[in-house]
């Protein structure tokens, strides 16, 4: 079977410590040649802390839109290192929420931008969650952390509060599971 789309060449064009961008030609299978810009990122880890009828939220400014915004803790890691994305999930609930799991399920995958990126977003549930304090890095020291009811929740979503698209495909999954 011949690929839909033939990488002809490719270069990088831009890497830092968090994401490479690179051109690729391609020739698609009707042989006209093409130009795709792929955004390269580790896999990440998105967690839904839930517990007691109620959902952990982290706010925080993102630069990119210029803006406040609720979502699930998420985060990946910014070097090379390879690190199971148990391990990750669990480090990144306690640095932004504090919060120790005695249980992490895995309950699916997301792909952040198909179209233009090749990351993975792995999402987990954290129940049994023990209170700690948070171990933020430079670029989190304004975030806050809040639990909201799962009505609560609802409302943001239908209002639009929530936007962040990896959170609300980790809420669908969580609604697809039975777990919210």
């Amino acid at each position: 079977m011949t690929a839909d789309i033939e990488t002809v060449s490719s270069r990088q064009v831009y890497e830092n410590a968090w994401l490479r961008v690179r051109e690729d030609v391609v020739r698609r299978r009707d042989q006209s040649i093409g130009l795709y810009g792929v955004v390269e990122r580790r896999d990440f880890v998105i967690v839904a802390p839930l517990q007691d009828g109620r959902l952990t939220l982290v706010e925080q400014y993102r630069y990119p839109i210029r803006a406040r915004i609720w979502e699930l803790p998420m985060g990946m890691w910014p070097d090379d290192s390879e690190i199971a994305a148990e391990t990750l999930a669990e480090a990144e609930l306690r640095e932004e929420t504090g919060y120790r799991a005695r249980e992490l399920t895995p309950i699916g995958t997301v792909l952040m931008g198909p179209g233009f990126c090749d990351q993975r977003g792995h999402v987990f549930v954290a129940t049994g969650l023990v209170a700690g304090a948070p171990a933020r890095e430079a670029t989190e020291q304004d975030m806050r952390c809040q639990d909201f009811t799962l009505d609560e929740v609802a409302r943001m979503v239908g209002d639009g509060t929530l936007q962040d698209g990896m959170t609300l495909a980790a809420l669908g999954l969580l609604r697809l599971r039975g777990m919210i």
